[in-house]
């Protein structure tokens, strides 16, 4: 486990931030945007927790532990020399399990969906929209160096994940785009 006994280090203070491979880097660094976006799509799933009880809030606590273990993935450059905690197949896995029981309870979908609807569906589509960007950062970060395939996964299916769940969230009152509505 981590212990933290001191909270500021000083070390930032030029601009630059350490990795957990004990490397310094700049802090607009693609890894540093990559796990920083993955930090903000995991604050956002924590104020959606505040909404969701029951199975919604368990595979939340379980999709933040899980995001956790990405941003430390991310912070440990491939290959690395230092043992480092990295995403699995099995978490996406479980993901995917998720995805299929949710997504079997609900409609199928004849228009694109709104965000809305309850408050919880909407701070899951917040939620989405934050895990979007944590992949678009991740997947530049891949075009120029190593990232493993289970975490370019895990944050794919994370935004499906999201999705299905804010559906779930609306039970069955989906707010749907009715294209060109208010011409």
């Amino acid at each position: 486990m981590v212990k933290l006994t001191r909270i500021y280090t000083k070390t930032g203070d030029q601009g630059t931030t350490g990795l957990g491979d004990g490397t310094r880097v700049d802090k607009d660094a693609l890894r540093v945007e990559a796990f920083g976006a993955v930090d903000e799509a995991n604050a956002a799933i924590g104020l959606a927790r505040l909404s969701g009880k029951g199975k919604i809030d368990t595979m939340l606590a379980a999709i933040q532990n899980d995001l956790f273990d990405l941003g430390a993935d991310l912070c440990v450059p491939e290959p690395s020399k230092r043992p480092a905690l990295r995403i699995s197949d099995e978490q996406v896995t479980r993901l995917e399990r998720e995805i299929d029981t949710l997504n079997a309870k609900l409609k199928p979908l004849n228009s694109f969906v709104l965000p809305g609807g309850t408050r919880l569906a909407a701070e899951l589509h917040l939620a989405r929209t934050l895990v979007r960007r944590a992949e678009r950062a991740i997947v530049t970060l891949a075009r120029h160096e190593t990232v493993g395939a289970p975490a370019l996964r895990y944050i794919n299916r994370l935004s499906d994940h999201l999705f299905v769940l804010s559906r779930a969230a609306n039970k069955g009152k989906d707010v749907l785009w009715m294209p060109g509505k208010h011409r």
